[in-house]
């Protein structure tokens, strides 16, 4: 016989979580079984940045994901969760940007080659925080797999996919208009651009025609920008300009002789329906410019202050004061026709929040239709699901209005762009290796291309990359495709449409099968949290306080796909109530164990052990079907409501007969019973609370040497469906609540036993031989005695009714009659002014003709139900005054 396992009277998670996670990880319990015969699992950690600390919206990714990957580990699929860290060129270069400044040195004072030693030094201080603070999570990824974007093997495939998209003539480079940040000094994705309206002005500016003409009035919401105007546009459909197009005006200021020309992209409502054309600094002015063969002037520095060409009394100036300048000189020179409010949106740099400037600049693109089209298929035939299917409306979206995507950035920090100039003859040479001379004219002269890669340009690869391509590695032939890619529907745009076509065109394959989108984590009141807030949680400290398993628990419990979530210390309070409630139970059932794993006897089974079985089997199959379609917030309330209230309520509390008094062999068979259902559940709660179930899991009798973790998944077993009997004690429970809820409605003492007389419903006297004993533990019965049909009671009582019929408790058991009169009453007293202030309410004509008709019928309906609780009061008062 083994010995009993002594469990601490208390769960403390903070003085052995760390202990369980470094077993694990050391043991190799994360790593994919290889041998085995399985369809693999395979999940891809969106990696975050090597800036990152731990937030809530972290905690929530992971959960997600390692709750996924145990539940596929458990049913022994050969599982990886792959995980890795992103270099985030824009976060990297401004912190270490920012650590030199304190020092007084720049970027230029290091030069390159110095810049990028220090943050290869920052990567290797801080790069690693984010994945030990995602061990205290619990996260059960395959560290000894573990990626970094710009690791030797993620940047051969960066340098692999520029080449071969080159030279499909997909990546070019040209002069566009793009999204500059005067700050960060560097070119933006449309997506990286943050979006806000701003309270501003719109100014009309007159531009006088240039033979004397009175010209046309342009509206504009920058005036600093008219330096570089080099046309004017309308509508050739508006009559007010017809005669003008093909004539010049003056652009004032400058004495630059401007042409007007017609295009259908003007909105003749806007303003005053003629608009002035500055190509260099947006991109619909750009496009027209094109289309009508108009000069692109630039009159902007990448800094943000105004070039020489802005004119020599403006250059040098920030924009901000260039167009209080401009403005002053339109006043003064009889050009500012009126101003008025305006509210437009205003795009910021999604990282540093310094207002964007559109400006003409030549960079590399990648030419985004070809790839778009098959990238749309995968998802609109099925190959790959979003869920919630909603968010493929944002995916459709985005994808069906591309725009050449501009991949290279101004830093140093990233994937420098493989392409040389020869500085002899002009040639570009794109290479997988690095050129000595140029293949046309033979010159060494060669200078590479100073900036590097968009950082999504190497997370687009992610799925493929981090398992070894463009090598053909084992883990490339077994773990790709992945499954699920869990995300949050910010990065839809970002990465999810990026991956997918990355994934359809060097692979030939989707990347994953389902995208599943959670929300985003909001504070308590249902807020976003934000720094100005003063609202964020820092999943750390609930750590801390409530343990991992609470964090984690907290965070999806009923909570569906895509929906946000609130984060607040009382959910992982009440989380953390429940890892007690099952500590206890366990210990409470490991105490009775004596040491000892029972084996089952289907024969010698009574109600309480088919029922507790039954459920059993409805919970794992209930659970398995919600784990498999990503409903984590569902089989968490799953075993949640049956672990607190089935298990440990009533079923521990119905086993306490049989073990402190029953015969050897139910004692035996209770105990068997308690082991079954103790493990299964523990298994089943491990993905959500891994650590709490690990700690009991080892406890139980001849599993001291086994992981919960490593454990098989539970599998329901036809021999354990006793629909009969789980029906039978459904009905004996139900009776014993309602039991209770008259006893405690009556304030009768726990100990004070009372007769309970029951008037049975059809079909059910003969199903209660044997459940007195149940009423007298759970429902402080003295005695249970079922009557038979007709059977008269001589004697005053209280009932209580339940699916299985009527209970009858002599009152004089409970309490005093007469007490009970005056209670009875005062409720009926009470009913009488409820309903007369709604038959008020409805004789008012006010009332029953503005109120919505739903609601003029709920007050109806609460006027007959109270009439009916009105009537058993008056019913039950006459009774017990006879």
């Amino acid at each position: 016989m083994s010995q009993p396992f002594e469990m601490e009277k208390t769960f403390a998670p903070q003085q052995v979580e760390e202990g369980i996670y470094r077993h694990w990880e050391e043991s190799g319990a994360f790593q994919p079984n290889m041998n085995s015969d399985k369809a693999p699992y395979t999940i891809v950690m969106p990696p975050p940045n090597i800036t990152g600390q731990l937030h809530m919206g972290h905690a929530m990714d992971a959960t997600i994901q390692d709750i996924l990957t145990r539940f596929h580990r458990m049913l022994g699929q050969p599982t990886l969760w792959l995980p890795g860290t992103d270099h985030a060129s824009i976060a990297t270069e401004n912190k270490i940007v920012e650590q030199m400044k304190k020092e007084g040195v720049t970027k230029q004072d290091i030069g390159r080659e110095g810049f990028l030693k220090r943050a290869w030094e920052w990567k290797k201080e801080y790069g690693g925080r984010i994945t030990r603070q995602l061990r205290r999570m619990g996260a059960s990824c395959d560290w000894s797999r573990e990626r970094f974007t710009m690791d030797e093997g993620c940047s051969k495939a960066v340098l692999e996919v520029f080449v071969r998209l080159y030279e499909k003539g997909l990546i070019y480079r040209g002069e566009r208009i793009i999204n500059w940040c005067p700050h960060c000094m560097t070119a933006l994705s449309d997506i990286e651009v943050d979006y806000e309206e701003q309270q501003s002005k719109l100014w009309q500016i007159r531009y006088p025609g240039a033979d004397g003409g009175e010209g046309v009035v342009v509206a504009t919401t920058r005036p600093e920008t008219m330096l570089g105007d080099t046309g004017v546009a309308v509508n050739p459909k508006d009559e007010r300009y017809a005669h003008l197009v093909g004539t010049s005006v003056i652009l004032p200021l400058t004495g630059r002789t401007i042409s007007i020309v017609a295009d259908d992209y003007v909105d003749p409502s806007f303003g005053t329906g003629a608009v002035k054309m500055t190509p260099a600094h947006d991109p619909n002015d750009f496009e027209i410019a094109r289309r009508h063969n108009l000069e692109i002037l630039r009159v902007m520095n990448d800094d943000g202050t105004m070039n020489e060409a802005a004119g020599p009394e403006y250059a040098g100036m920030q924009a901000k004061d260039c167009r209080k300048l401009v403005l002053k000189h339109l006043q003064e020179q009889g050009y500012l026709v009126k101003t008025e409010d305006y509210t437009h949106n205003v795009g910021s740099c999604s990282r540093c929040k310094t207002t964007v400037e559109p400006l003409i600049s030549k960079q590399w693109f990648l030419e985004m239709p070809p790839l778009a089209k098959p990238a749309i298929d995968a998802v609109r035939d099925g190959r790959i699901r979003f869920e919630p299917e909603r968010f493929s409306k944002t995916y459709f979206n985005w994808m069906e209005n591309i725009r050449d995507w501009c991949i290279s950035r101004q830093l140093w920090w990233g994937h420098r762009i493989p392409a040389w100039y020869c500085q002899s003859c002009g040639k570009t040479i794109v290479s997988r290796e690095t050129p000595d001379t140029c293949p046309d004219c033979g010159s060494s002269q060669l200078k590479q291309d100073e900036d590097v890669l968009d950082t999504w340009f190497s997370s687009a690869l992610w799925p493929f990359s981090t398992l070894g391509w463009p090598d053909k590695t084992p883990d490339l032939q077994r773990f790709y495709p992945t499954n699920t890619l869990v995300t949050g529907y910010d990065i839809i745009f970002f990465w999810v449409s990026r991956m997918i076509f990355s994934g359809l065109e060097h692979m030939g394959d989707i990347p994953f099968d389902t995208v599943l989108i959670h929300g985003i984590v909001r504070d308590e009141q249902g807020r976003k949290m934000s720094k100005s807030l003063n609202n964020g949680v820092d999943p750390l400290e609930l750590i801390d306080t409530y343990g991992a398993d609470a964090l984690r628990f907290s965070l999806v419990q009923g909570v569906a796909p895509g929906a946000d979530t609130r984060v607040s210390t009382e959910r992982s309070e009440a989380a953390r109530n429940f890892a007690n409630k099952v500590w206890n139970a366990s210990r409470f059932v490991l105490m009775n164990l004596d040491g000892q794993k029972e084996e089952i006897d289907l024969h010698s089974l009574q109600a309480p052990e088919k029922w507790i079985l039954s459920r059993l089997n409805r919970v794992i199959r209930t659970m398995t079907a919600h784990l498999n379609g990503n409903d984590l917030g569902l089989a968490a309330q799953e075993i949640y409501d049956f672990a607190w209230n089935e298990f440990c309520d009533w079923y521990i509390e119905l086993s306490k007969g049989d073990l402190f008094d029953g015969t050897p062999e139910r004692k035996r068979q209770t105990r068997a019973v308690l082991f079954t259902v103790l493990s299964s559940l523990l298994r089943l709660l491990h993905p959500f609370m891994p650590f709490l179930t690990e700690i009991i899991y080892k406890a139980l009798p001849g599993q001291a040497d086994l992981s919960c973790m490593l454990a098989d998944w539970p599998e329901a077993k036809e021999e354990w469906d006793f629909e009969e009997e789980e029906q039978q004690m459904e009905g004996v429970m139900d009776l014993i609540r309602a039991i209770r809820v008259v006893r405690q409605e009556l304030k009768v003492q726990p100990g004070h036993k009372a007769r309970v007389l029951l008037r049975a419903k059809e079909g059910w006297a003969s199903k209660l031989d044997g459940a007195e004993p149940y009423f007298q533990r759970l429902a402080g019965a003295q005695s249970l005695t079922v009557l038979s049909a007709g059977e008269a009671v001589n004697e005053k009582t209280v009932s209580a009714i339940g699916l299985i019929g009527e209970a009858l408790m002599p009152l004089g058991d409970l309490v005093d009659i007469e007490k009970e009169i005056a209670r009875l009453n005062k409720e009926a007293e009470n009913m009488k002014k409820e309903i007369a202030r709604g038959e008020g309410k409805l004789a008012n004509e006010g009332f029953v003709k503005k109120a919505p008709p739903a609601l003029v019928e709920a007050e109806k309906a609460k006027i007959e139900q109270n009439k009916g609780i009105l009537s058993t009061l008056t019913q039950r008062i006459e009774e017990l005054s006879r």
